[in-house]
Formats: structure tokens, sequence, C-alpha cells
């Protein structure tokens, strides 16, 4: 059997966030996961930027089905953990079985991978003081108020973290995220 590596999402998760791991970590011969507050059909969404506009824009992106609610993981069994952005971990932060999700993973110093808005759960689990992270650019002022160092980087790696500040920065993130785990989760 494959190592199985998590991803935690939820609806208005930017969509290539979600799929280029999803698809990337499937490549390199990882079972990926997908947990959401509930098992259903989730609707992500595409954040671009236009000239102009002070933010992103947000439309309508890919439908995918989540594999397992999230009160339905026994994180003990995956190797890796995976966190996209959007707007999904907005709300997701809130809820305590995200948080117990991303507590084992932080506890047992397995790779985790977190892009964009996704630091917002491990922030509000309280899993970032003292550590380095990237992030979306506008969240510097939560990630330094959660104990953390903001990075404004494409791949920042602390220990087996490995986050990044958005879609843009996806070629970079893997590719730093697959050497964290074939030295800490090697296929079996």
């Amino acid at each position: 059997m494959a190592s199985k590596i998590l991803l935690v999402t939820g609806d208005a998760a930017e969509s290539l966030e979600v799929f280029y791991p999803y698809q990337r970590l499937r490549e390199e011969g990882y079972q990926v996961d997908i947990a959401a507050p509930t098992k259903k059909r989730l609707q992500f969404v595409v954040h671009d930027f236009v000239d102009g506009y002070d933010t992103y824009t947000e439309k309508p992106g890919y439908t995918w089905p989540a594999d397992l609610a999230l009160a339905d993981v026994d994180p003990a069994d995956y190797v890796a953990l995976v966190i996209p952005g959007g707007r999904a971990p907005e709300y997701l932060r809130n809820d305590p079985e995200v948080q117990r999700i991303a507590r084992h993973f932080f506890d047992g110093d397995k790779p985790v991978a977190q892009i964009c808005h996704g630091p917002l759960i491990t922030a509000a689990a309280g899993l970032l003081d003292g550590r380095r992270t990237s992030a979306y650019p506008a969240l510097a002022p939560d990630i330094k108020a959660a104990g953390a160092e903001f990075v404004e980087g494409e791949a920042v790696v602390d220990g087996v973290v490995v986050s990044a500040r958005a879609w843009p920065d996806h070629p970079a993130w893997l590719r730093a995220f697959i050497e964290v785990l074939r030295t800490k989760a090697p296929l079996n």
C-alpha cells in the first residue's frame, strides 16, 4: 500500500492550490486523501489578479469530492499533511477537528505543506509560535500575531514545514516539500 498524505480543505479553497499538490504528490506515488468538514462534493474557487484591482478576484472553480469527513480522519494513517489556501482556511481554522489533525502532524514532526491562507489553520491551532513561515502577504500581521516570523518566499522550509505565498510559487514549494518527504516520509 502506498504511503498516504492528507489534504485538508473545504468549499472556496483555491482550485490550483488543491489540484497541483494533489496531482503532483500522486505522480510521486503517494496516495492523497482529501478531507473536508463533511464528505461531499466541494466547490473550489479561482483567485486571480486583475489590473486596477487592489486585491485578487474570485470566480467559481472546479468541484471535487472529499474522500472523508474531518471527524473520520485518523491522522496516524498519514505520513504528511497539505493545507491549501483560498478562503476555506478562514472557516476551517475554527474547526476543532482540523486543529486536532494539524496538532498531530506538528507534534509528531511529520511533514506539513501550507500555502497562501493555509497558515491561518496552523496559527489558530497555536502551532506557529517560534517558527518561520510564508503565507499570502496580506497575512503577515496574522503570522506575526501567532508568534511566527513572516517570510515572503516561494518555498520557506522550517524543519519539516514547507510554506509558500500562493499558487505562482507551486514549482519551488512542491520541490522543497518533496525533498522533505523523501527524507522524513519516503514511499513504502
